[in-house]
C-alpha cells in the first residue's frame, strides 16, 4: 500500500496482508469520467506551538467526522528483545487516563463513551506508525479531541490491567498467526527478506518475548515516543480548518513539546545467495508460489515509486492486465496470479509476485511463466496504450478516494507518517501522468530482473498442501 496508491490502500483494508489475487472480474478497470483534480483533497494545515501538525479535509456532505492521531513510532522502533511492545501499548492506551484540563477516564471507558455518543473507534499498529481514530457526529468533535489528547501524555495505567491485557495479545497472536499457516508463512518470509533490519520482526511480536512484556516496558516506550511533536492530527468530514485549529489549541495545545529520540535503524548487508521459504500445511488446499522483492518506498525515491505503481497497474490492474491475460486466460498456466507493490514504508518497501498453478501443473512452471513475463517487460517495455490506460485508471481512483469521510484521513495519515509530503499526495494525479514508458521499463530492469538480483536478492517461497510437500533431507526415507 503506497502513500498515493489508493486502490492498494483499500484492498489492504478489505483483504489484509496476505493476498493471492484471483477475482480479476471484481477489478474491472475504471476510467475517469472527469478531469483529474488539481489537488486530490484540498487539505488545509496548521501547526501548534508544541509541534503537533494538523491536517483538515472538509467534506460537508453529512454531519460526520473522522478524527485521527498518528504517532511516528511502530514495531520497527522497538528495542531488541521487546518485540510487540508497540502493539501492546496500543491496547493499553484504552486502560485509563488523567491529564489536567482534559477528560479523565477509567480503564475501558474510552470506547464506551465513543459508543454512547453514537460513534466508532479503533486503533492499529504497523512497523512505522501507530494510529487511533474515531468516526462520530461532527458535534462531538471537541469531546473526542479531549479524550484523545488526554491520553497523549496522560496515560494512567494500573499494573493489574497490564497482566490481563497481556493475555489478550497472546490470544490474539494464537488466533491470527499461530493458527493461520498463511500468517506463519508471511512471518518467516519477512524474517528472511529483511535480514538484520527491524522489519523482519512481526508487529504483534514473538510469543516468548510478548510473555515477558511488563508495565515498565509499556510506560517507558510510551514516555519515549508519545508526544505532540511526534504526531499528526488529521480530521476529515463536516468541519472547517478554523474550527479544528481552535479546538486543537484548547486540547492538544495543553501538552508541552517533549524531546523525542531520532529514529535510527539497522540496515541489511548485501547478500550473494538466494534464499527461499517452503512450507506445507494440512489446511492449505491449493499450492501457491510467492516471490518478494525489496524495492524503494516513496520516501526513499518518489520517481521510482511512481513508476512501480504504474508497473503494478499494467501487470495486475484487472482482467486485461498482462499477467492475468497471459497466464490465466491465454496460456492457462495459473488459476490466479498477482503483483502487488506497497510503498507505505519509512525504509524499503516490498513488491510481491504470486501464482496458483492450474491443476496438473507445477509450482516451478508457474515460477518460470512469471519470469518469462518479467523478461519480456524488461526487454520490450510497455506500449503507449498500456501506459495511457494505466494512468487513467489510477487517476480515477484518486477522484473516487475523496468521496468517503474516513478515506482521506487514512490516506493522508499513511502518507505523512511514512515521510512523504502532503504536496506530493495532493499532486499525485499529475505526477503519475508524468511517468514514462522508459521509466517503467527501467525500474523493472533494475529491481525485478530474475537473472540479475539486487544486493538484497528477492526471496522465493512455496506454500503447499501437506500431501504435496517434498520430503526434506531429514525426513526422506534412507536407502539401506
Amino acid at each position: 500500500m503506497t502513500p498515493f496508491r489508493f486502490r492498494a490502500f483499500f484492498l489492504v483494508l478489505l483483504f489484509g496482508f496476505f493476498i493471492v489475487p484471483a477475482a480479476a472480474d471484481a477489478r474491472e478497470p475504471q476510467v475517469a469520467s472527469q478531469t483529474a483534480p488539481e489537488k486530490v483533497f484540498n487539505a488545509k494545515t496548521f501547526t501548534l506551538a508544541n509541534g503537533l501538525q494538523g491536517v483538515v479535509v472538509e467534506n460537508h456532505s453529512a454531519p460526520v467526522i473522522t478524527h485521527m492521531v498518528w504517532y511516528r513510532v511502530g514495531a520497527a522502533d522497538e528495542v531488541a528483545g521487546k518485540s510487540g511492545i508497540a502493539h501492546f501499548l496500543e491496547h493499553l492506551m484504552f486502560k485509563g487516563q488523567s491529564y489536567p484540563g482534559l477528560l479523565t477516564l477509567k480503564p475501558g471507558e474510552f470506547s464506551k463513551m465513543v459508543r454512547s455518543l453514537g460513534g466508532q473507534d479503533n486503533a492499529f499498529t504497523a512497523q512505522d506508525y501507530t494510529a487511533y481514530f474515531q468516526t462520530i457526529a461532527s458535534k462531538h468533535l471537541e469531546t473526542v479531541m479531549k479524550m484523545e489528547a488526554g491520553r497523549m501524555r496522560g496515560l494512567n495505567l494500573p499494573k493489574a490491567e497490564v497482566d490481563a491485557e497481556r493475555l489478550v495479545i497472546l490470544e490474539e497472536r494464537r488466533q491470527r498467526v499461530d493458527n493461520d499457516p498463511r500468517a506463519q508463512f508471511d512471518e518467516q518470509f519477512s524474517e528472511v527478506l529483511f535480514a538484520n533490519h527491524p522489519y523482519r520482526k512481526p508487529v504483534i511480536g514473538w510469543f516468548h518475548e510478548m510473555e515477558g512484556l511488563t508495565w515498565e516496558d509499556a510506560t517507558s516506550f510510551y514516555k519515549k515516543w508519545y508526544a505532540p511533536n511526534n504526531a499528526f492530527l488529521i480530521v476529515s468530514g463536516d468541519v472547517t480548518v478554523e474550527q479544528v485549529k481552535a479546538l486543537a489549541e484548547k486540547t492538544y495545545g495543553l501538552i508541552p513539546r517533549t524531546e523525542v529520540p531520532e529514529r535510527k535503524r539497522t540496515v541489511s548487508p548485501p547478500f550473494i545467495g538466494r534464499t527461499s521459504v517452503t512450507m506445507a500445511h494440512e489446511v492449505i488446499k491449493e499450492p501457491v508460489f510467492l516471490r518478494e522483492y525489496r524495492v524503494p518506498s516513496a520516501r526513499q525515491n518518489l520517481k521510482d515509486s511512481l513508476a512501480l505503481q504504474v508497473l503494478e497497474e499494467i501487470m495486475d490492474g484487472g482482467p486485461t492486465s498482462r499477467l492475468y491475460k497471459s497466464l490465466v486466460v491465454e496460456k492457462k498456466i495459473a488459476s490466479s496470479v498477482g503483483l502487488s507493490y506497497n510503498s507505505y514504508s519509512w525504509d524499503d518497501s516490498t513488491l510481491s509476485l504470486s501464482a496458483v498453478p492450474m491443476e496438473g501443473l507445477s509450482l516451478k512452471q508457474a515460477e518460470e511463466a512469471l519470469d518469462t513475463e518479467l523478461r519480456a517487460l524488461i526487454k520490450d517495455g510497455v506500449t503507449p496504450q498500456e501506459l495511457k490506460d494505466a494512468v487513467l485508471r489510477l487517476q480515477a481512483e484518486a477522484i473516487y478516494a475523496r468521496d468517503s469521510v474516513a478515506g482521506p484521513a487514512m490516506v493522508i495519515g499513511y502518507t505523512l507518517v511514512t515521510g512523504v509530503s502532503l504536496e506530493d499526495l495532493e499532486t499525485w494525479p499529475q505526477q503519475i501522468e508524468s511517468v514514462t514508458a522508459q521509466q517503467v521499463q527501467d525500474v523493472a530492469a533494475r529491481f525485478l530482473n530474475p537473472d540479475k538480483p539486487t544486493p538484497t536478492p528477492y526471496v522465493n517461497g512455496t506454500l503447499t498442501p501437506l500431501q504435496n510437500a517434498a520430503p526434506s533431507p531429514e525426513t526422506a526415507p534412507q536407502k539401506p
